[in-house]
């Protein structure tokens, strides 16, 4: 197999819509301890050259991640695609260990926050709120062993080559998931 042409070097940034560009990089600071390291701000798109004002702002999540977010002040009122689960879309941070984990958790319910988790999921475990956008946000620890990263590794193919002809969950990696089975199915 050849090499192929691009060569990534990680994610520059992930951005997404505000509600109020102050408001997010304050809740970052005190909620995550995220640093704001730069704006933009323009009238015009760069990229496309229309006319639409916008905050652009940048958060260090640290490990040289970017986390940005714009404010667009003469759009429609910012919303959430409706025919996607709350669930599915959402920003994960990684921390450093179980017991960060159960820190930051402690942190963020004094703020008011509710959370929910932690919820083992086999090689991980993570906790879950959301941002004053209307962003899920996950922390998440792992706590996987070197041979359980390598299974899950050898049935990624095999997994999506099945979920592709039968959209139905494979079973190849069914125990990453049992421990939070067992504690949905205790609490019914």
């Amino acid at each position: 197999m050849s090499e192929h042409p691009i060569r990534l070097g990680g994610v520059h940034h992930a951005a997404y819509r505000c509600k109020d560009a102050r408001q997010t990089v304050e809740w970052y600071e005190k909620v995550l301890g995220m640093e704001y390291v730069s704006a933009f701000s323009e009238d015009h798109v760069p990229s496309t050259g229309d006319y639409d004002p916008y905050m652009h702002v940048f958060l260090d999540a640290g490990n040289g991640n970017i986390l940005a977010f714009f404010e667009l002040p003469t759009q429609k009122e910012m919303g959430r695609d409706e025919n996607t689960p709350a669930w599915v879309q959402h920003l994960a941070f990684k921390v450093g260990s179980e017991d960060e984990l159960l820190a930051a958790k402690d942190h963020i319910e004094s703020l008011g926050i509710d959370v929910l988790g932690p919820t083992h999921h086999g090689i991980f475990k993570s906790i879950y709120f959301f941002d004053p956008n209307g962003h899920r946000v996950e922390l998440a620890a792992d706590i996987g062993t070197d041979e359980q990263y390598a299974e899950l590794k050898r049935v990624a193919m095999p997994m999506l080559e099945e979920w592709s002809r039968t959209k139905k969950a494979p079973r190849h990696a069914d125990w990453l998931h049992e421990i939070a089975r067992r504690e949905h199915a205790a609490k019914r």
